[in-house]
């Protein structure tokens, strides 16, 4: 790919702002892009009510697809998450209800309507389902007309398959045919809306080039196949991983000021990469941003802030957030637009422990940790350090505006406000 020089707006932006893993055909997808004629998915199975910072990658990927005269189509796994996708994981998912997927999929699809431009024009994105037609069809006629096209050796030496197996972990019959189901989307995507491009992460190479393997088969069209890497931090660390987990799209799972706190607590030498692959800010201003050395990085990190935040939840939430943080952290303030945990009056007139509290917060995952940021003098209440794991907060420690001010360091902030 280094050699490749791509003459499509599409590839070319891909490239330089390091989406590109890896493709099928580069020639051939460069001058399919080149003409407006790439239209590509990408699959979003329904686990969750919200999609994750995982998945902004690739909404990301479509989203530059859709700038370059290109159409997206974002396929909602409303079949295929009634299996399972087995990739990296070391037990079998739990099955959802059809209700829960129903729900999670109403939740997630608010997502994709602010990145993207939805319609019926030529590049329009378009949302697809896969229980369409995976619910509809024949299990003897998927056996004969699509099963009879793969090899089981081959699926054994998948990753998803290989190194579960490897592992010692069982894998059941329902898993083990995620893939054919993924392949079979590609397939029928095609034949309904001209689909000749899927897209996702490193981790899907090998289920995509199945289905690129499979339309060639069953006489589709050519297709192709692009990855995206995946990301990990400076420091090794798995990207999109807090101390309240994981970094959710929603508003509601996770608020636009956590969102801008994790793109300003960005590691100093992941600035410019994420400035490239997150933000739609001109690739010339994000090399001036990425060249600040010392303490004017910190311009390039509210800079990526501001326009990661504004992108996904727009400029007012943006500039909300930044302003928070400004009065939180260089006023010392209790900004009313920190996150807010509510509490029980009548729980809080009772007495609540210290170390409870912050766990409740969110700020800590359990007692034990509380107990030890408190040795290290890392929790604070109202601005002040707390020393006593055995201290506990009462109704007149709602001085903030009638709330509890929790701090977790310098940089993670909740408000505790009794109702």
């Amino acid at each position: 790919m280094t050699d490749f020089k791509p003459k499509s707006e599409f590839l070319v932006t891909l490239k330089e702002r390091g989406f590109i893993h890896q493709c099928s055909d580069f020639e051939g997808l460069d001058a399919l892009a080149a003409k407006g004629k790439a239209i590509a998915y990408v699959g979003y199975d329904c686990t969750a009510s919200s999609l994750h910072i995982g998945n902004y990658i690739s909404i990301m990927m479509l989203y530059w697809l859709q700038q370059s005269g290109n159409k997206p189509i974002t396929l909602m796994g409303g079949g295929t998450t009634r299996i399972g996708d087995p990739s990296g994981k070391d037990e079998t998912r739990a099955l959802r209800s059809i209700e829960e997927i129903d729900a999670n999929k109403a939740a997630i699809r608010t997502v994709f309507s602010k990145i993207l431009t939805f319609g019926d024009g030529a590049s329009d994105a378009v949302m697809i389902d896969n229980a369409d037609w995976l619910t509809k069809v024949n299990w003897i006629d998927m056996l004969r007309d699509v099963g009879r096209h793969f090899s089981v050796n081959r699926m054994l030496s998948m990753d998803s398959v290989r190194l579960r197996l490897e592992r010692e972990q069982e894998m059941s019959f329902i898993e083990f045919n995620y893939m054919i189901a993924q392949s079979y989307d590609y397939v029928e995507l095609a034949r309904r809306a001209g689909c000749n491009l899927q897209m996702g992460g490193s981790d899907q190479w090998g289920n995509i080039i199945m289905g690129v393997d499979l339309g060639r088969r069953m006489g589709t069209h050519q297709l192709y196949a692009l990855t995206t890497p995946l990301l990990t931090t400076a420091s090794g660390a798995k990207m999109g991983k807090t101390a309240q987990g994981a970094v959710w799209l929603n508003a509601e799972q996770f608020s636009p000021y956590d969102f801008w706190q994790y793109w300003r607590n960005t590691e100093d030498a992941d600035v410019g990469k994420f400035l490239k692959l997150f933000t739609v800010l001109p690739m010339t201003e994000i090399r001036r941003l990425e060249a600040l050395q010392g303490s004017e990085i910190n311009e390039a990190k509210k800079a990526l802030a501001n326009a990661a935040t504004e992108l996904l939840h727009g400029k007012a939430a943006a500039e909300a957030a930044a302003e928070t943080a400004r009065t939180t952290f260089e006023e010392g303030g209790a900004a009313a637009g920190l996150p807010t945990v509510e509490i029980d009056g009548a729980e809080l007139a009772r007495g609540l422990g210290v170390l409870a509290v912050f766990v409740k917060a969110g700020l800590v995952p359990s007692n034990g940790e509380a107990r030890r940021q408190i040795q290290a003098g890392g929790l604070r209440v109202n601005d002040a350090v707390v020393g006593d794991p055995t201290a506990v907060l009462k109704p007149a420690d709602a001085i903030n505006s009638g709330a509890i001010k929790l701090s977790f360091g310098k940089k993670k902030h909740v408000l505790l406000r009794p109702v």
